[in-house]
Parts: structure tokens; C-alpha cells; sequence
């Protein structure tokens, strides 16, 4: 494919505080640079875009990664592949409940998730993650997008001010025993701002969420429960959240210092296959 080199992008936001499509633009063709950047500046102000459309290959998927910083590297590689992707390529993993002799061949397979930031529980967490659906179930599934920018600024400052300036715990246990070690738990945990400023924006947003976050520091723990529950019950308001319901070919990109996701329940019984990549951190949380 050659160079497009169109520089009006057609972004239509989705929701008041979070989410934006943008229409027109095949990501089997590489954009100009002014386009990459209108891209980039559509990310930053709606937190969440949509490519809706695309076909693309796993070349296709990381080079459009790369238009948002370095590739990210896999936490846990997927150790079984589905008919035509029995070759992945680094830096992509499959998000599916698709499995081959009883073992998925993805992560993250069933059910509904709570919201949550991906990679809180390390110290350099994922600055976005780009997810790519090859197959959709018929109903469920979908993914919502909770503004952190929005939630902030509109918190009761009776929660805000003992919450101003502290740090919090984020724990994640993958679900699993490691292989020959013992049955020893896989988990990570990291402890972060529990509001956290964007260092591109400026902007503060809500930082911890309720799949992930244990407890806020150097707290007592009847108050950080207390504190932490009503967080998270403003920053998952509906009027803070676009729900994306998913179309084959759609292509998602969140900003994961801003933004929180979680993921309805769909059928069991139907497969479900996405691809993810992430953009690499390039800084501690502040």
C-alpha cells in the first residue's frame, strides 16, 4: 500500500467526556505525517478513538501501534493460536475464548471484567493499548470507557482533599499457578498517585480503579475503603462512560493514563477473538 496522504479527518465524538471515531482512514495504508499527528492529537483529546473497517494483518496492526510510541512487550505470550494465526508476530497478543484442547488460546477469556487500567501493577505501566476484533460474538462482549479527566473534576471535594497527594496499592493476580514453581501465585503489584497527572496534557485524572487497587497508603483501612468505594462508584457514573458495542474490523485505541475499561459478559458458547498490542510507557506515573 502506498502513502495516504489525507489530512482532514472526519472525528465525531462518541460521547461529552470520552470516546471519538474517526471515519475515512485505512490503516493498511501509512498517513502522511501532519495525519499521524491530527491522529495523535484526536487520542489525546477524546481519550479513546475508533477505527471502524479495517482489515489489517499483524503488520498492519503493529506499524499503526507505532504511530503512538515504541511497541510494548507482552506480559504473558499466548501459547496456542487459532487456524491462520499459528504465527504472531512480537508484540501482539490475542484477547479470545476460543479454545484448543481445552486451554484458550488467548488471555483474558470469559465473562465479564470489572474496570480497570492496564499494566497499573507495574511501575511503568502501558501508556495505551490498541485491541483489533477479527471475531465478535452475536450479543455482550462490549467494552466501556470511564473517563478519568471527567471524574476528577467533578469529585465532591469531600473525597478529593484526603485523597490529594496520596498514593495507592494496585495488585493483580493473572488467575493461575505458575508451572513448576510450587503452584507459587503469578501476581504483580505496584503502588501508584491515586490521581495521576498526564504528563502530555497536564490534566489530572482518577487513577485507581476497582478490579486493582487494594488500599490507599499510609491509611487506615476502614478509610481508605471507604474513600476508595466512593471513587470508584463516581468515576463509573454512565455519564463519564462510553460503552462500545463491536463491529468486525473495528479498531480501538484508549489511553490508558486517563482512562479506565471494563467488559460486559457475552455467550460462552461463541467465540470471541481480538487482537492486542500496547504502546509502550515512557514514564512513572506522577
Amino acid at each position: 500500500m502506498g502513502t495516504a496522504t489525507k489530512t482532514r479527518l472526519d472525528i465525531v465524538p462518541l460521547t461529552k467526556h470520552i470516546g471519538a471515531e474517526i471515519r475515512g482512514l485505512d490503516l493498511r495504508e501509512k498517513p502522511d505525517d501532519e495525519t499521524v499527528r491530527a491522529i495523535y492529537q484526536a487520542w489525546l483529546d477524546h481519550l479513546v478513538i475508533v477505527f471502524p473497517g479495517q482489515k489489517l494483518s499483524q503488520e498492519d496492526l503493529i506499524r499503526a501501534t507505532h504511530y503512538f510510541g515504541d511497541l510494548g512487550t507482552l506480559d504473558r505470550p499466548a501459547k496456542y493460536h487459532p487456524p491462520g494465526f499459528s504465527r504472531m508476530l512480537p508484540g501482539i497478543m490475542l484477547i479470545s475464548n476460543i479454545r484448543e484442547n481445552g486451554e484458550p488460546i488467548g488471555a483474558l477469556p470469559d465473562g465479564e471484567m470489572m474496570f480497570h487500567h492496564d499494566m497499573i501493577h507495574k511501575p511503568v505501566p502501558s501508556k495505551g493499548t490498541m485491541l483489533y476484533s477479527v471475531e465478535i460474538p452475536s450479543e455482550g462482549g462490549n467494552t466501556l470507557f470511564a473517563s478519568g479527566y471527567a471524574a476528577y473534576e467533578t469529585l465532591d471535594p469531600a473525597i478529593r482533599a484526603p485523597l490529594e497527594g496520596t498514593r495507592a496499592l494496585h495488585h493483580y493476580n493473572y488467575g493461575s499457578q505458575q508451572r513448576g514453581q510450587g503452584g507459587v501465585e503469578a501476581f504483580n503489584e505496584c503502588v501508584h498517585p491515586t490521581f495521576r497527572t498526564h504528563e502530555e496534557t497536564g490534566r489530572k485524572a482518577v487513577y485507581v480503579n476497582r478490579l486493582m487497587t487494594v488500599k490507599v497508603m499510609d491509611m487506615e483501612p476502614a478509610e481508605s475503603d471507604r474513600l476508595l468505594n466512593a471513587l470508584f462508584d463516581h468515576a463509573e457514573k454512565p455519564e463519564f462512560v462510553y460503552e462500545h458495542v463491536w463491529r468486525l474490523g473495528d479498531v480501538l485505541l484508549w489511553d490508558n493514563r486517563c482512562s479506565s475499561h471494563a467488559r460486559t459478559d457475552f455467550p460462552s458458547s461463541e467465540r470471541r477473538l481480538m487482537m492486542r498490542t500496547t504502546v509502550a510507557g515512557t514514564t512513572r506515573p506522577i
